[in-house]
């Protein structure tokens, strides 16, 4: 249960039964809603559009809607998703879908009826994609427990309930997210989780082409299952903050077109952290992507800076080549502070491991002059990521999955 509850100042209003139905906030035009009677859950019923803040229990069955505008869930308000519901996102103004701390979020879809978010533009950076704050530990610039989120909300975050509850997600896809706001120093990813504790559900989750990170942890404890991060511009998966989830597996990254690191992972430079564990990691890239810059580095699979840490077994990688003068690595270590404060304590591993069809295999490579370079050898045992097939991973007839 979520410990926080912040006040509410605007009442809800919510439709039912319309031709088209809208949750928003109620600031004085003329109502277009309904009050469901007799009972403490509203409901949108096969369309309508979400819009404003929900503060209140919000029940959304199977059917095509529209998301308009940064939507906060809060107050202590569920919003509940079922299986196949679709929603075409407004890309005129910024929009976003936000779980803050004292919200929950309950999306439970299906391999074969997965909830979806799009847009009809289809075009990278569309939207805010969905970000979920909850009230688990981190460790901020300097050890701080709290920080100032970068998605344009400005909030606070971080807590000291590492088993905190943010909901479930399951099979939900969302598409050209990453949305960079304003003059550019805060943007979103596709998934964000700021805080977000142990006890949330996050599995079958698919990040599709968005303009930053497909999926990113700031701090906090929770673990994520069956992840696809396919086409994202920056890297696939990102954390910081120490994050510290210890049960996750089956993450695949497809990165074509424009894409940085397969993995980009630090610890806000604070050597004391937990090294979160993943078991079963693919990273793929495909031949002719770049960088989002010109003649940048970040075109390595895995790389650590700034204390990150991470324990991983079980990883194959494909497709790592070097670009001009620029190498491409299965491991990067970024500064000499992280080869000793992580490498050389084992808080990064990174084996059983396979590294095909890529420059500089064997070898770790280093920003710095190392103190003793790491070698590896390719493990033939080592097979790709095994996922369900089905709708869930499945974009406009093509099929997210083939390349495993």
């Amino acid at each position: 249960m979520k410990k926080t509850f912040l006040p509410l100042a605007l009442a809800l209003i919510v439709g039912l039964g319309l031709t088209s139905c809208t949750v928003e906030i109620n600031d004085g035009m003329e109502d277009s809603t309904t009050v469901v009677p007799g009972t403490s859950e509203s409901v949108l019923s096969g369309t309508g559009t979400l819009k404003g803040t929900i503060a209140k229990d919000l029940l959304i069955k199977k059917g095509n809607y529209t998301l308009d505008g940064i939507v906060k869930v809060t107050n202590g308000a569920t919003i509940t998703i079922e299986a196949g519901a679709v929603f075409n996102v407004v890309t005129t103004k910024t929009s976003a879908l936000v779980i803050l701390n004292d919200g929950l979020i309950d999306a439970q879809g299906t391999a074969s009826e997965p909830i979806v978010f799009t847009t009809s533009t289809k075009t990278p950076g569309d939207w805010g994609g969905i970000t979920l704050y909850g009230e688990a530990p981190i460790k901020a610039l300097n050890g701080n427990t709290t920080a100032i989120s970068e998605d344009g909300n400005a909030l606070s975050y971080g807590g000291n309930s590492a088993n905190d509850y943010s909901g479930i997600m399951k099979f939900v896809r969302v598409e050209y997210a990453g949305k960079k706001i304003g003059d550019g120093t805060s943007e979103t990813n596709t998934f964000t989780f700021y805080s977000v504790g142990a006890a949330t559900v996050l599995e079958n989750l698919v990040a599709y082409k968005g303009t930053d990170d497909g999926f990113e942890w700031f701090g906090g404890s929770v673990s994520a299952k069956n992840l696809v991060s396919y086409g994202n511009f920056d890297d696939s998966f990102d954390w910081q903050d120490a994050w510290s989830g210890q049960n996750n597996s089956n993450w695949f990254a497809y990165q074509v077109g424009t894409g940085n690191f397969g993995m980009e992972i630090e610890a806000s430079s604070n050597a004391d952290n937990v090294a979160p564990k993943v078991n079963n990691i693919t990273l793929i890239r495909a031949a002719g992507t770049n960088p989002e810059a010109a003649n940048s580095p970040e075109i390595t699979a895995i790389q650590f800076k700034k204390q990150g840490s991470g324990i991983f077994s079980n990883v194959y990688i494909s497709g790592y080549k070097n670009i001009g003068a620029q190498k491409a690595y299965s491991v990067l270590i970024q500064d000499a502070a992280t080869e000793t404060g992580q490498v050389n304590t084992g808080k990064i591993v990174v084996s059983p491991m396979t590294y095909l069809d890529s420059d500089n295999p064997l070898v770790w490579g280093y920003a710095f002059t190392p103190n003793g370079g790491k070698t590896f050898t390719n493990t033939a045992t080592v097979t790709k990521v095994s996922l369900p097939a089905g709708a869930w991973a499945t974009v406009d007839g093509v099929n997210l999955l083939s390349a495993l």
